[in-house]
C-alpha cells in the first residue's frame, strides 16, 4: 500500500509543491481545506488545478478541534505536513489576535488529533526564520535563540515548543523545519517578493507606473520553495525526530532584488519605486541569514536554486502571466 500523506495548508505555494513531490513518489496525497475553498475552487485552490484529481481534499477547520480529529481517525495518515498559518507578517500585527489564536491553536488541534488518533504517524510542524527576529548570531542555527518581532514570529515560538513538547512528552515523532524565506513563482501577491516580481511585470507591459514599498534595506535569505518542500519530505525520512535549519547561508537587501528584477527587463528600479512608510513594520527584522550545515550533513539536503535565478524565474512567470491577462482583455 502505499504511505499516506496529510497536509494542512495544501492550497499554497508550498502545499502544492510538497503535493506534487509526494505524488511523483506514490503516496496518497490528502489535504484539508475549508468548506468555501471546495465551493469556489478555481479561485481558491488555483495552485492544486493541474493535480487536483490525483488529491483527496477534506473539509475541516483549523479552528475547530472536532473536525480536526474525523479527517485524522478517517485517513490514519503515516505522515502530517502540518503548514497552514496566517503566515504574512504584516497581517499578524493588524490582527494579533486571530494570528495567535488561529496558529497556536490549529498546531495544538493537529498534534492532539495525531496522538490520539495516529500515533504512529511522522508529524512535520512548518516553523520559521521569523521566530529568530532580532537576531542573536548570525548566520542563524538550530541552537540560535529565539527574539520574535512580530505575532506572526511569536506564533510559530508557541508551535516550535508545542510540537518539541508532544515529541519529548508522548514519544510522537514530531518535529520542525525551520525555513528562512522561501518564494517561487506561486508566491502570493501580498508577499514582498512576488509584489515586486509581479509590479516589474505590470510597468514593462504597461499596465502599472509604479510600486510603493517599506524598508528596501530589509535582508532575508531567499531560496526556492520547491528545493524547501524536499526538505521537508526527508526531514520524516530520518531514524530520529530532529529541527533543522533549512536555508541558503545568503542573504539580500529588498534593493537586491529590485535591481535584479527591474534589470531582467532592462529598467532602473528608482524610476519607478517609491518608498512608503505605511509599510514598515511596527519591529522590523533587519537581517535573516541560515546555517543550513546540519541539514546538509545529516539529510544531504542542498538548495539548487540561486537567488539571481529565483528572481528571474519569479520575473518570467510574472510577464507570462501578465501577458495572457492583456491578451483576455483585449478580445
Amino acid at each position: 500500500m502505499p504511505s499516506k500523506a496529510l497536509i494542512t495548508g495544501i492550497a499554497g505555494q508550498d502545499g502544492s509543491y510538497l503535493s506534487e513531490l509526494l505524488l511523483d513518489k506514490g503516496y496518497e496525497v490528502h489535504g484539508i481545506v475549508r468548506r468555501v475553498d471546495l465551493e469556489d475552487p478555481d479561485h481558491r485552490l488555483g495552485r492544486l488545478k493541474p493535480i487536483q484529481d490525483r488529491l483527496t481534499l477534506h473539509s475541516a477547520s483549523l479552528e475547530n478541534y472536532p473536525s480536526i480529529v474525523r479527517v485524522v481517525a478517517e485517513i490514519q495518515p503515516d505522515e502530517c505536513y502540518h503548514l497552514a498559518a496566517q503566515s504574512f507578517v504584516n497581517y499578524s500585527f493588524d490582527d494579533e489576535f486571530s494570528t495567535i489564536n488561529t496558529n497556536i491553536n490549529g498546531t495544538h488541534y493537529m498534534l492532539s488529533a495525531v496522538k490520539e488518533k495516529a500515533p504512529r504517524c511522522r508529524f512535520y510542524f512548518a516553523a520559521s526564520s521569523e521566530m529568530f527576529g532580532l537576531v542573536q548570531e548570525t548566520p542563524q542555527k538550530e541552537t540560535t535563540s529565539f527574539h520574535p518581532r512580530s505575532p506572526y514570529g511569536i506564533s510559530k515560538v508557541a508551535g516550535f515548543h508545542l510540537t518539541q513538547n508532544y515529541r519529548e512528552s508522548y514519544k510522537l515523532f514530531a518535529l520542525s523545519g525551520i525555513l528562512f524565506n522561501h518564494e517561487s513563482p506561486r508566491r502570493g501577491y501580498e508577499f514582498v517578493t512576488r509584489k515586486i516580481t509581479n509590479a516589474v511585470a505590470q510597468i514593462k507591459l504597461g499596465m502599472a507606473k509604479e510600486l510603493r514599498l517599506g524598508n528596501l534595506e530589509a535582508k532575508r535569505d531567499w531560496g526556492f520553495a520547491g528545493d524547501y518542500v524536499k526538505a521537508m519530505w526527508l526531514m520524516l525520512q530520518q531514524d530520529v525526530p530532529q529541527d533543522y535549519v533549512i536555508a541558503t547561508n545568503e542573504h539580500h537587501s529588498v534593493k537586491q532584488f529590485l535591481e535584479l528584477a527591474f534589470g531582467h527587463v532592462n529598467l532602473d528600479w528608482r524610476d519607478y519605486v517609491l518608498v512608503d512608510k505605511k509599510f514598515y513594520r511596527s519591529a522590523e527584522v533587519e537581517s535573516l541569514r541560515g546555517d543550513y550545515s546540519k541539514a546538509k550533513k545529516e539529510l544531504g539536503w542542498s538548495p539548487t536554486v540561486k537567488f539571481a535565478e529565483l528572481v528571474k524565474m519569479m520575473v518570467d512567470a510574472d510577464l507570462e502571466l501578465n501577458q495572457k491577462i492583456l491578451s483576455t482583455k483585449s478580445v
